[in-house]
């Protein structure tokens, strides 16, 4: 068979599975089916508006009460409350369903419940529509905000988010079906197993849905990221429905046992399927032959190609993505980077791969002005702000490539990691996203990156509010990396050098999955009492950094201060606090925290930020507090702070920078 014939087969694959199960992206922000916009109600039948609820699976977009506090305006103790949460909930495991309480309106002729989105930096209506899994669609936010374009969302914006929700009309709502509850469904969903586990009929799942949506709806054929509505006599018990198991109720998993009077009806459908099943199943054989065969085509070119690969990236065994978009797979050495090979699969993120000719273009051949601090220069690629970091081609083998795949790279408070340049020189170089503001090191204890790019005469300084945020930001990304990612990893790096600003000075941590690589960087005044006695290597050592970068944010003090050549020995901030807290003079307090903040700032948050950094320098691991702690403790400070403001945190800033793009450290 040739090569011409495979590709057609795999065409007319596609083709046919579509046609056969007609599907459509609901999500698309150009969708023609009438669902996108929600379900359809009329004024005149059904009521203006009802409580119910609909189900959200958390996911890294929101993992945590502050996440969709401050991003989907959910009041945190209304849907604490909602859930059962104790008053100490924060963190929140992957993929837990949520019940999210609705106050759903018939507006414009569809069911609404308005949600107020935050937007973050890039976002797009799409992936928002993705982020909730179906509970919304690009094109009902396109509706609700015409005037704002669907792409390269800016931070801060304040979008009218509409998820999908319908109400009963008064002749419809019985002891048995009292609301109906949102259901995004996921992949392996059938209406028999989400009937068990809501202990309702399949029946009325059936019903309710073709009522809502005609001939649109069809139960033999879920389709992910759409919406089910779920009828219930009351609010769904969610412990049900997570732990129910798939039935086994032969084939299709879907179908439905009919009552007597539709038995007939039932039986010719039921016919109907099985022949459209059985095509469908016959076309795919034939498919996925088709497909075999197109795959062994690609892997004997892929292998023409490595031939010609260079050797050293044949060593690296790395799956990388040119700059020419041309996908090239380098196999066959065995070394320690074999279990670190990036899969190009749809759940991975390729990242760049550049010459030493484009690096050397993208920072003037390293001249001196695009130093920004030690080994990292600025660079331009492509229009393209980025930070260009050369290490020892050595130590490239230490990074854990394996770590870089969608939800990291796509975490605000972690700087991304974009490409990479390998050399057959003691050098090569790593390419990351470009933070604009620089280091929080550089805002507090200055450096090379403010010296040179602010006018020397502006007295630059971070304001109260913005301290706070960043924290909270820092504390956000430690929550990920310690109780969401699986297993948990550890930072080992963490220090206000490693800290960077974005534009608006939201907070990014620097140095992810180069654990290995900073044996011999870590600063000694970050170092937890039990890695440094006994090289544990635990998230509580990070915790422990943590803490005295808070030290660092209250004070403006760097975290060893240096004798005065007079016999006085080196004093640590995580002892100084410890002194001043015992003490209980509220004065020594003052004069300890940093005089640029002035009387601008309020002293009872500064005790409980200065409490919470004391807890994370314990030379106890198990006394400190964990990430997901410190960030309930932190959203608190910050919720009191938004109550008390009328402008954004991050809009508020004492200096603005006076350049446009300017050259600060990412690494």
């Amino acid at each position: 068979m040739t090569f011409d014939l495979q590709l057609c087969s795999l065409v007319f694959f596609l083709f046919v599975t579509v046609s056969a199960l007609g599907l459509e992206d609901l999500l698309s922000c150009e969708s023609k089916s009438p669902a996108a916009s929600g379900y359809q109600c009329d004024r005149n039948v059904q009521p203006l508006q009802c409580g119910t609820f609909a189900i959200l699976r958390t996911n890294s977009f929101y993992s945590s009460l502050f996440n969709l506090s401050s991003y989907l305006g959910i009041n945190r103790y209304v849907l604490g409350e909602a859930n059962g949460f104790s008053s100490d909930t924060e963190f929140l495991t992957i993929d837990q369903p949520l019940l999210i309480p609705l106050d759903c309106k018939c507006v414009g002729g569809f069911f609404e419940a308005e949600l107020t989105k935050t937007t973050i930096k890039g976002e797009s209506f799409n992936s928002i529509a993705q982020s909730l899994e179906g509970l919304t669609t690009c094109k009902a936010i396109k509706e609700k905000n015409p005037n704002i374009s669907p792409f390269g969302l800016s931070e801060k914006l304040l979008l009218s988010i509409p998820l999908r929700c319908a109400c009963l009309s008064p002749e419809e709502i019985s002891p048995k079906t009292k609301l109906l509850v949102s259901y995004p469904v996921k992949q392996g969903d059938t209406i028999a197993a989400l009937a068990i586990g809501f202990n309702t009929t399949a029946e009325r799942i059936i019903a309710t849905n073709q009522r809502l949506e005609g001939g649109s709806f069809r139960p033999e054929s879920l389709s992910p990221a759409s919406t089910l509505l779920i009828p219930l006599g009351g609010k769904p018990r969610l412990s049900s429905f997570t732990n129910s198991q798939q039935p086994d109720l032969g084939y299709p998993a879907a179908s439905v046992a009919s009552t007597k009077k539709h038995k007939r009806k039932s039986k010719m459908r039921m016919i109907g399927v099985y022949i459209a099943v059985a095509v469908v199943a016959f076309m795919s054989m034939v498919a996925f032959a088709a497909v075999f065969l197109f795959i062994q085509h690609k892997r004997k070119r892929d292998a023409d190609l490595c031939k010609e690969a260079d050797l050293e990236l044949q060593k690296l065994s790395l799956s990388v993505r040119t700059t020419s978009e041309k996908k090239v797979s380098f196999e066959g050495s065995q070394n320690e980077l074999d279990s670190q090979i990036i899969d190009a699969t749809p759940h991975k993120l390729l990242v760049e791969t550049y010459t030493i000719e484009e690096i050397k273009k993208a920072t003037e051949d390293f001249d001196s002005s695009n130093l920004i601090e030690d080994s990292v220069f600025h660079g331009r690629i492509s229009g393209k702000d980025l930070a260009i970091k050369k290490m020892e081609t050595c130590n490239i083998s230490k990074i854990d490539f394996g770590l870089f795949n969608d939800a990291i790279h796509h975490h605000p408070n972690i700087i991304r990691h974009l490409g990479t340049c390998l050399s057959e020189s003691p050098d090569s170089f790593l390419v990351f996203e470009y933070a604009v503001n620089g280091s929080l090191k550089d805002w507090l204890h200055g450096g090379r990156a403010m010296k040179n790019r602010f006018i020397a005469s502006c007295y630059c300084f971070l304001t109260w509010n913005q301290r706070l945020r960043i924290c909270l930001d820092v504390a956000t990304a430690l929550q990920f990396m310690h109780h969401i990612m699986d297993p948990a990893y550890v930072h080992r790096n963490i220090k206000s050098r490693n800290i960077f600003l974005d534009e608006d000075f939201k907070a990014k941590v620097g140095n992810f999955g180069m654990a290995r690589c900073v044996e011999d960087d870590i600063a000694k005044g970050y170092l937890a009492p039990e890695y440094l006695e006994r090289g544990n290597l635990t998230p509580s050592i990070d915790i422990f950094a943590f803490g005295v970068i808070l030290l660092e944010v209250l004070s403006g003090q760097t975290p060893i201060s240096s004798g005065n050549g007079k016999g006085e020995d080196e004093t640590r901030l995580s002892d100084k606090i410890k002194v001043i807290l015992e003490s209980d003079n509220a004065d020594e307090l003052r004069e300890w925290i940093d005089s640029a903040l002035g009387e601008n700032y309020s002293f009872d948050a500064a005790v409980t930020l200065a409490n919470l950094a004391r807890a994370c320098v314990e030379d106890e691991p198990s006394l400190r507090p964990n990430a997901g702690e410190i960030v309930e403790k932190l959203s608190r400070l910050v919720e009191e702070l938004l109550e008390g403001e009328e402008q954004l945190i991050t809009s508020e800033r004492s200096c603005k920078p006076l350049f446009k793009a300017a050259t600060t450290s990412t690494m």
